[in-house]
Protein backbone atom coordinates (compact mmCIF):
# COMPACT_ATOMS: atom_id res chain seq x y z
CA UNK A 1 0.00 0.00 0.00
CA UNK A 2 1.61 3.15 -1.24
CA UNK A 3 -0.16 6.07 0.48
CA UNK A 4 0.81 8.50 -2.32
CA UNK A 5 -1.56 11.42 -2.93
CA UNK A 6 -3.20 11.45 -6.36
CA UNK A 7 -5.21 14.35 -7.75
CA UNK A 8 -7.99 13.19 -10.09
CA UNK A 9 -9.22 15.88 -12.49
CA UNK A 10 -12.36 14.45 -14.10
CA UNK A 11 -15.75 15.98 -14.93
CA UNK A 12 -17.69 12.70 -15.29
CA UNK A 13 -19.03 11.47 -11.93
CA UNK A 14 -18.88 7.78 -12.87
CA UNK A 15 -15.29 7.99 -14.13
CA UNK A 16 -14.32 9.99 -11.03
CA UNK A 17 -15.87 7.39 -8.72
CA UNK A 18 -14.28 4.49 -10.59
CA UNK A 19 -10.79 6.04 -10.49
CA UNK A 20 -11.18 7.05 -6.83
CA UNK A 21 -12.42 3.61 -5.78
CA UNK A 22 -9.62 1.75 -7.60
CA UNK A 23 -6.92 4.05 -6.25
CA UNK A 24 -8.19 3.99 -2.68
CA UNK A 25 -8.49 0.19 -2.68
CA UNK A 26 -4.83 0.10 -3.77
CA UNK A 27 -3.87 2.30 -0.81
CA UNK A 28 -3.52 5.67 -2.51
CA UNK A 29 -5.01 8.84 -1.06
CA UNK A 30 -7.07 10.90 -3.49
CA UNK A 31 -8.20 14.47 -3.93
CA UNK A 32 -10.55 15.53 -6.68
CA UNK A 33 -11.42 18.38 -9.01
CA UNK A 34 -14.20 18.48 -11.60
CA UNK A 35 -12.45 21.05 -13.81
CA UNK A 36 -8.95 22.12 -14.78
CA UNK A 37 -9.69 25.54 -13.33
CA UNK A 38 -10.16 23.86 -9.93
CA UNK A 39 -7.45 21.23 -10.43
CA UNK A 40 -4.49 23.49 -11.19
CA UNK A 41 -4.74 25.53 -7.95
CA UNK A 42 -5.46 22.34 -6.00
CA UNK A 43 -2.26 20.78 -7.38
CA UNK A 44 -0.34 23.93 -6.45
CA UNK A 45 -1.70 23.90 -2.89
CA UNK A 46 -1.61 20.15 -2.18
CA UNK A 47 1.42 19.10 -4.29
CA UNK A 48 0.13 15.60 -5.07
CA UNK A 49 2.51 12.81 -6.05
CA UNK A 50 0.59 12.32 -9.31
CA UNK A 51 -2.16 14.01 -11.31
CA UNK A 52 -4.65 11.94 -13.31
CA UNK A 53 -5.96 14.46 -15.87
CA UNK A 54 -8.97 14.07 -18.13
CA UNK A 55 -8.34 15.68 -21.52
CA UNK A 56 -11.87 16.74 -22.45
CA UNK A 57 -12.96 19.03 -19.63
CA UNK A 58 -15.42 21.93 -19.59
CA UNK A 59 -13.59 25.24 -19.94
CA UNK A 60 -9.84 24.66 -19.94
CA UNK A 61 -8.92 21.26 -21.38
CA UNK A 62 -6.38 18.85 -19.92
CA UNK A 63 -3.59 19.84 -22.32
CA UNK A 64 -3.94 23.52 -21.36
CA UNK A 65 -4.00 22.52 -17.68
CA UNK A 66 -0.80 20.50 -18.15
CA UNK A 67 0.91 23.57 -19.63
CA UNK A 68 -0.09 25.58 -16.56
CA UNK A 69 1.22 22.87 -14.21
CA UNK A 70 4.52 22.66 -16.11
CA UNK A 71 4.90 26.47 -16.02
CA UNK A 72 4.85 26.62 -12.20
CA UNK A 73 7.91 25.70 -10.14
CA UNK A 74 5.66 24.16 -7.44
CA UNK A 75 4.08 21.69 -9.88
CA UNK A 76 6.41 21.28 -12.85
CA UNK A 77 7.93 18.02 -11.54
CA UNK A 78 4.62 16.30 -10.68
CA UNK A 79 3.93 13.40 -13.06
CA UNK A 80 0.69 13.88 -15.00
CA UNK A 81 -1.15 11.03 -16.71
CA UNK A 82 -3.70 11.70 -19.43
CA UNK A 83 -6.99 9.97 -18.54
CA UNK A 84 -9.08 9.90 -21.68
CA UNK A 85 -11.34 8.06 -24.09
CA UNK A 86 -9.39 9.63 -27.01
CA UNK A 87 -7.41 6.54 -27.93
CA UNK A 88 -6.91 6.87 -31.68
CA UNK A 89 -3.21 6.87 -32.64
CA UNK A 90 -3.30 10.56 -33.66
CA UNK A 91 -5.00 11.52 -30.37
CA UNK A 92 -2.44 9.57 -28.37
CA UNK A 93 0.44 11.16 -30.32
CA UNK A 94 -0.94 14.67 -29.73
CA UNK A 95 -1.51 14.00 -26.03
CA UNK A 96 1.93 12.50 -25.45
CA UNK A 97 3.68 15.23 -27.46
CA UNK A 98 2.00 17.78 -25.16
CA UNK A 99 4.25 16.44 -22.38
CA UNK A 100 2.13 14.00 -20.39
CA UNK A 101 4.07 11.36 -18.48
CA UNK A 102 1.75 8.57 -19.58
CA UNK A 103 -1.65 7.65 -20.88
CA UNK A 104 -4.57 5.80 -19.30
CA UNK A 105 -7.47 5.01 -21.59
CA UNK A 106 -11.18 4.87 -20.85
CA UNK A 107 -12.96 2.61 -20.44
CA UNK A 108 -10.55 1.55 -17.71
CA UNK A 109 -8.70 -1.75 -17.97
CA UNK A 110 -8.00 -2.43 -14.30
CA UNK A 111 -4.60 -4.09 -14.78
CA UNK A 112 -3.34 -1.41 -17.21
CA UNK A 113 -4.71 1.40 -15.02
CA UNK A 114 -2.92 0.15 -11.89
CA UNK A 115 0.31 -0.51 -13.82
CA UNK A 116 0.28 2.99 -15.38
CA UNK A 117 -0.21 4.61 -11.98
CA UNK A 118 2.62 2.57 -10.43
CA UNK A 119 4.94 3.31 -13.35
CA UNK A 120 4.26 7.06 -13.19
CA UNK A 121 5.01 7.01 -9.47
CA UNK A 122 8.16 4.93 -9.97
CA UNK A 123 6.77 2.06 -7.91
CA UNK A 124 7.14 -1.71 -8.42
CA UNK A 125 4.36 -3.13 -10.56
CA UNK A 126 4.63 -0.42 -13.21
CA UNK A 127 4.44 -1.65 -16.77
CA UNK A 128 7.68 -1.31 -18.70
Amino acid sequence: MANELILIVEDNDKNMKLARDILQVKGYRTIEAESAEAGVPLATAQKPDLVLMDIHLPGMNGIEALKKLRAQPETNQIPVLAFTASVMPQDRKEIMSAGFDGFVSKPVNLKEFIAAIAKALGLPGGAA
